[in-house]
């Protein structure tokens, strides 16, 4: 797309941001509290959208999102805090300064940074981050730029020291999971591979059990912990999405015993009321269905909302 046109069409959306702003009684009420819950929302329905292979609707979900950019940079500037511009300049910065294996030192991209570094209050930690490039990763791979991002990202100005400096308390636990162990495995503390993490999630595992049969609740508590934990650092091992992976378990799940009922509903039995081993049935031919081969499943009936 030409430039003119995606700055056509981010200044149309500024517009009615605006417009909105001034004339929309629930938008005029809103402040930084009350609309993060909607971005949180507007994030699930994006992460929703780019798992379901759907793009239009990955299409739609990117512009809500966009919105909810667009309104919090907005509130910034009613107070003098800053603007959209100032917004996408910083991201800018932030991106180049944390990609020196695509920016070399002297590329007029990072001067200009490294520059408005210096001149600004972040002197400091220019002067960090710039110590800190004889300590990063020769780039061969994503792990080496992963590692490489968060050791730039803690030199930065008014960032929060220590291996796990701003690492946000209210992240979904499996994302938080997946955090801490990142941040620990880019301070160096990342002692076993892919196959030990799969041995020690079976150890956590079997202690899980064994505190479920002593009936030890506590315990168990701290065990079901444990096991999620490592399970959680064998999808970072393996460079796959824990949240991701386990939603698209949970809807595969879903659909199946919806299926499974249809099922029973075709064959006059009333789900609810079927025995233990007669849901198990249909919940089985479901997954035989599903098999190269397997047997066709009538389709989930439309529902009405």
């Amino acid at each position: 797309m030409p430039r003119d046109e995606i700055t056509a069409a981010l200044g149309a959306l500024d517009d009615i941001t605006r417009r909105l702003r001034l004339e929309c009684p629930w938008d005029r009420e809103q402040d930084e509290r009350t609309i993060v819950p909607h971005t949180l929302e507007e994030a699930y329905e994006l992460a929703d959208a780019a798992n379901s292979g759907d793009d239009a609707k990955l299409r739609d979900e990117l512009g809500d999102v966009l919105f909810q950019v667009h309104f919090l940079s907005l509130l910034l500037e009613e107070r003098g805090a800053g603007d959209l511009a100032a917004v996408a300049a910083g991201c800018r910065r932030k991106l180049i300064r944390r990609h020196p294996h695509v920016f070399a030192e002297d590329s007029p991209e990072m001067t200009e940074v490294l520059e408005a570094d210096r001149a600004g209050r972040e002197a400091r930690e220019s002067q960090l981050t710039e110590r800190a490039g004889a300590q990063l990763r020769d780039v061969t791979g994503a792990d080496d730029v992963l590692a490489n991002w968060d050791a730039i990202k803690q030199t930065e100005a008014g960032r929060e020291g220590g291996i796990f400096g701003e690492v946000p308390d209210n992240l979904p636990s499996l994302l938080f999971a997946r955090k801490v162990q990142r941040r620990a495995a880019s301070s160096g503390f990342d002692p076993i591979d892919v196959d030990a993490a799969i041995e020690a999630a079976h150890a956590e595992l079997d202690r899980l059990a064994e505190t479920i049969r002593a009936g030890a609740r506590a315990a168990t508590f701290q065990a079901l912990g444990d096991a999620l934990f490592a399970v959680t650092n064998i999808a970072r091992k393996a460079k796959a999405d824990p949240e991701i992976a386990l939603r698209s378990a949970s809807v595969r799940f879903r659909d199946r015993v919806l299926r499974a009922e249809v099922l029973a509903d075709a064959e006059g039995q009333t789900w609810a009321e079927l025995s233990d081993d007669g849901r198990l049935g249909y919940y089985a031919q479901v997954l035989f269905a599903e098999r190269p081969g397997g047997g066709d499943v009538p389709p989930e009936e439309p529902q009405d909302d």
